[in-house]
């Protein structure tokens, strides 16, 4: 999926806890080669081209889920590029992600953190009386934070254009969201905080009241002048 990923199981080092650590990874390898929009031979770009004939339940879920946010931010959030071509990103790997944790937790694993890229899917907690912790840098500048979140069974996901430019449009107007340079947003599932961080880079300032609205536990935003704008229950430590 082009972004840096790693696990941490909070449990006994030993073969069980390899091989559920070996199968999460190659699901998010599967799911890779499913949707990438890279690669021709991808479920994801034949089906755009209609070479194939009904989608997989996996691509068919996704495109739901997308057409849902679609709908809900009023077309700001859409896969489908102004070029006509379709690029699930802002779907998939919150949602591929949130599955690799759920096998986990099918197989017992109740305390995990999973960071894809700066994606963060959390249970249970690192140590008895503690919360995970997850850094939410400035888009302006590489080492400093915005925000510290304390979060237990949930989510953070953050979407920005310091990384990867500006590759986030806003569906309504065919051009790339340039009204923020990262958004943030704490939820119940990656899969959730995800589709709703790229939707709040794409709505704008006014997104972050909206994802509250949306499943969002709280959600931040930043403006190219530095500024923020936030809504929810504020993370329990801020920067």
């Amino acid at each position: 999926m082009g972004v840096p990923m790693s696990l941490d199981l909070r449990a006994p080092d030993d073969e069980r806890s390899r091989a559920a650590a070996r199968a999460t990874f190659d699901l998010l390898r599967a799911e890779d080669a499913r949707f990438s929009p890279f690669r021709e031979s991808s479920e994801l770009r034949r089906y755009e081209r209609g070479l194939v004939g009904p989608p997989s339940p996996q691509l068919a879920e996704v495109l739901r889920l997308a057409e849902d946010a679609r709908a809900a931010s009023g077309g700001a959030f859409d896969v489908r590029r102004p070029d006509g071509g379709l690029d699930a990103n802002g779907v998939v790997k919150g949602w591929a992600v949130q599955r690799a944790v759920g096998l986990l937790l099918a197989e017992g694993f109740g305390d995990l953190c999973f960071n894809a890229g700066g994606d963060v899917a959390v249970r249970g907690a690192p140590e008895p009386g503690r919360d995970w912790v997850v850094a939410v840098r400035s888009p302006l500048a590489r080492h400093e934070l915005i925000a510290r979140i304390e979060v237990r069974d949930g989510a953070v996901a953050t979407s920005g254009t310091y990384e990867r430019g500006q590759h986030v449009w806003d569906g309504r107007t065919g051009r790339r969201a340039d009204q923020l340079l990262a958004a943030t947003v704490v939820a119940g599932d990656l899969t959730t905080a995800d589709i709703l961080a790229t939707s709040v880079l794409a709505l704008g300032p006014d997104g972050v009241g909206w994802a509250l609205g949306q499943g969002a536990a709280w959600a931040l935003g930043v403006r190219p002048d530095g500024s923020l704008v936030s809504g929810g229950a504020a993370p329990r430590r801020a920067a």
